[in-house]
């Protein structure tokens, strides 16, 4: 019988706090199939395709939303800052819950982008500068008093949110070898890894990150945050850095067994598999963990893997021209 290491005391905590929160957020989520992958593969190998991108809002942001809002005040004003998935999950959030919300985005951002929060009655500010700015300015004004800030991330709740996939996941499928998870800010692979380590600990995490933007990945491999160099990515959805002191790192830290890094190339090819293989056309981030498999794919036959499609937002003038190219 292969040995495992019993979860911490801090990883425990978050497995029991996810069981909670499913039971605040099922009314308002979507149990998303985990489908049987269509891919030949060798022997008993089997791969299955957990759908977030058919969740509400096209990813599984609004599990972390709702569980944060659902558990504040009716009478806080709220803020945060991202023009992609968090701020689209955090509008859908705060009109279920009453929150007044208010989400700031660079001024640039583009007129689809605005209208998807906007149309939820969300109430923006539009920031001169790049969406790094926008979020420092949402933050001052959270510190002003006046606000509370919604991390995308680095928030327990918000861990225990995303979570509820790995529960999920364990009731789906009598077993899981492996269970392949994108990286961004942490509180994904946090969430789910917390719940796998705690319920089935001799399954493994593999974190998939992507090469052209990994803060998460460099700041697991020393034990502490540090700063990284971020270049254009398809996986734009788990890029940017990781927040000091963030909660996140240290869980990531524990649960994670094995960090593979992808390229832009590795990206692409499994966008366009899954879109010609699968029939699933997903956004970067969510191909960047069907790409770390494809990367190491003979490590993982006669096995039982999982990969997270993360969501399913994706820019068509970006994902069009890769998965329309002949061919996978």
């Amino acid at each position: 019988m292969e040995k495992y290491v019993i979860p911490s005391k801090g990883v425990q905590k978050l497995a029991k706090e996810t069981l909670t929160t499913r039971d605040l957020i099922s009314n308002s989520v979507m149990l998303t199939p985990c489908l049987a992958a269509r891919e030949s593969l060798p022997g008993n190998t089997k791969l299955y395709l957990k759908a977030e991108n058919f969740q509400h809002t096209g990813s599984f942001k609004i599990r972390g939303a709702l569980s944060k809002l659902k558990r504040l005040p009716k009478d806080l004003e709220l803020i945060t800052a991202s023009s992609g998935n968090h701020g689209i999950a955090c509008s859908h959030a705060a009109q279920t819950t009453k929150h007044n919300l208010t989400v700031v985005l660079p001024e640039n951002v583009s007129k689809s982008k605005l209208s998807k929060i906007t149309n939820y009655g969300t109430k923006t500010i539009l920031h001169p500068g790049d969406s790094g700015m926008a979020e420092q300015h949402a933050r001052s004004l959270a510190e002003s008093g006046d606000f509370e800030y919604i991390s995308p991330y680095n928030d327990d709740f918000v861990m225990a949110g995303q979570g509820t996939i790995g529960l999920e996941l364990l009731e789906q499928l009598p077993r899981i070898d492996n269970v392949f998870i994108s990286m961004g800010g942490g509180g994904l692979v946090a969430g789910i890894g917390s719940v796998i380590k705690t319920f089935s600990p001799t399954t493994k995490i593999i974190g998939a990150s992507a090469k052209n933007s990994g803060a998460l990945a460099a700041s697991i491999s020393v034990g502490h945050v540090i700063e990284t160099e971020h270049l254009d990515t398809l996986a734009d959805g788990c890029a940017g850095g990781v927040d000091l002191g963030s909660v996140t790192l240290p869980i990531a830290c524990e649960v994670i067994d094995k960090v593979i890094e992808c390229s832009e190339e590795d990206i692409a090819k499994a966008l366009k598999k899954l879109a010609w293989t699968e029939n699933l056309v997903v956004e970067g981030a969510a191909a960047l963990a069907y790409a770390a498999f494809l990367s190491k794919k003979s490590l993982y036959e006669e096995m039982i893997n999982v990969i997270l499609l993360c969501g399913g937002n994706f820019d068509n003038s970006v994902i069009s021209p890769i998965i329309s190219k002949e061919n996978s």
